[in-house]
């Protein structure tokens, strides 16, 4: 536990400080500190910190997704979302390629949603509802977001 709060804590101060653009980035930036760290652990450490990976100039770049942003999150989230569509169990979430995962967490981290989870591929994500009755909510919910 000790060395995942290290680690945690170097990737907060890399991410805040440098523009990184993937996770071999991060990877190697982290390896470059001392730290030997798996892809799947650091994906984990990402999503457990709420570091997400946004549009940026040059590409992309992950950013630690916080309250004061979420404005301007959502609306990048919006720009990435393609097309909302449902059937009578589960909603169906296309985004613009390579997007569906950055999306994902989004959408698993929203609050009173009635997701009870989200499978991200490439540009395809399948949203699971808490209970079929709440489909419709979902659906305006993520348009919504598309919205903004």
């Amino acid at each position: 536990m000790h060395n995942k709060l290290l680690r945690q804590a170097k990737i907060k101060e890399i991410v805040t400080t440098q523009v990184v653009s993937s996770q071999e980035d991060l990877l190697e930036k982290l390896r470059t500190e001392g730290f030997e760290v798996t892809q799947a652990t650091l994906s984990r450490d990402l999503h457990e910190m709420n570091i997400i990976r946004i549009p940026h100039e040059e590409g992309y770049k992950y950013i630690l997704h916080q309250a004061e942003n979420s404005q301007a999150i959502a609306h990048i989230i919006g720009m990435e979302i393609v097309n909302v569509m449902n059937n009578e169990c589960m909603v169906v979430v296309k985004t613009m390629p390579g997007r569906a995962q950055g999306v994902a967490v989004y959408l698993d981290r929203l609050g009173d949603s009635h997701i009870l989870g989200t499978v991200a591929g490439d540009d395809t994500i399948f949203v699971v509802p808490d209970n079929q009755k709440n489909i419709s909510t979902i659906v305006k919910q993520i348009q919504g977001i598309m919205a903004k």
